[in-house]
């Protein structure tokens, strides 16, 4: 049995599925992690959705910044942004069965086994693996709860940009669910630059890519994130795992087999400009 890591497809189906004939993927053995992003960009979101959904068990899913903008924007918060591809998703025949389904997914994945842990967009410096899961596990009760709309409502904004456990109400997670899904930059003490999304070298100054600094982790456990397609799946860090390889823009599908670390990847055909 092999366990696959998938970077963000936001709305590629066709390169999963050549990906997966690569892998020589045995649905009754292997198992797919996917890192969030599910859909958006791309021009197949819907089958894609459809698609993982029917996969079951045999799916580990956790929510991407893409995923929870189309939840809010299906509970009548937020709006379409230009380049969005989710119309397809909000006037389906099934689309209150995917909304459903997709807002029973975590934030965080934690295999003690593989000993890795998989959020879309990493872990800041200052929390631990208690901490992260923790903090997600708040988020994911508030999107499974009767009151999720109070959520959507305040979800979207830069503030509050440093972590404090004193945070409290919809600003604690708001500033938990950008820490997990949105963070690229932050700085010595974990606050965050939500305006920089370009490569390494592009952060303000006094900022550097979140593992670039120490982490409070146990130190054979192992990172696997996505968001970040200007990294091009690299990160320097060997145990800290960059799954974006920016398929919805030209680049290609990653896939990483968490047994020995050994990378797939598959060319997309797609070449988007970024909007």
């Amino acid at each position: 049995m092999s366990t696959y890591v998938i970077g963000d497809l936001q709305g590629c189906l066709t390169p999963l599925v050549q990906l997966l004939e690569q892998i020589q993927y045995r649905p009754e053995q292997d198992k797919l992690w996917f890192a969030g992003d599910l859909i958006n960009r791309g021009h197949e979101s819907l089958e894609t959705l459809r698609f993982i959904k029917s996969l079951g068990d045999n799916a580990t899913v956790i929510l991407g910044n893409h995923d929870l903008h189309l939840l809010a924007v299906s509970h009548g918060f937020g709006t379409l942004k230009r380049g969005d591809t989710l119309t397809e998703i909000l006037s389906a025949r099934d689309r209150d069965e995917l909304m459903d389904w997709l807002r029973q997914q975590p934030l965080c994945h934690y295999d003690k086994t593989l000993n890795t842990v998989m959020t879309h967009a990493g872990i800041p410096p200052c929390w631990s693996l208690e901490d992260t899961l923790t903090f997600a596990k708040e988020v994911e009760t508030k999107l499974k709860s009767d009151t999720v709309d109070e959520f959507f409502a305040t979800m979207y904004g830069n503030t509050p940009n440093q972590w404090d456990n004193t945070l409290m109400g919809l600003d604690r997670l708001r500033a938990i669910t950008n820490y997990l899904t949105r963070m690229r930059f932050c700085d010595k003490n974990s606050k965050l630059d939500l305006k920089s999304k370009e490569g390494i070298n592009t952060a303000s100054k006094g900022y550097a890519p979140w593992f670039n600094y120490p982490t409070k982790l146990p130190e054979d456990c192992h990172i696997v994130f996505g968001h970040w397609a200007a990294l091009e799946g690299k990160t320097q860090q060997d145990r800290i795992h960059a799954l974006d390889t920016g398929c919805v823009w030209g680049g290609s599908l990653t896939a990483l087999r968490l047994e020995d670390r050994q990378r797939f990847s598959t060319p997309c055909t797609i070449n988007r400009k970024k909007s």
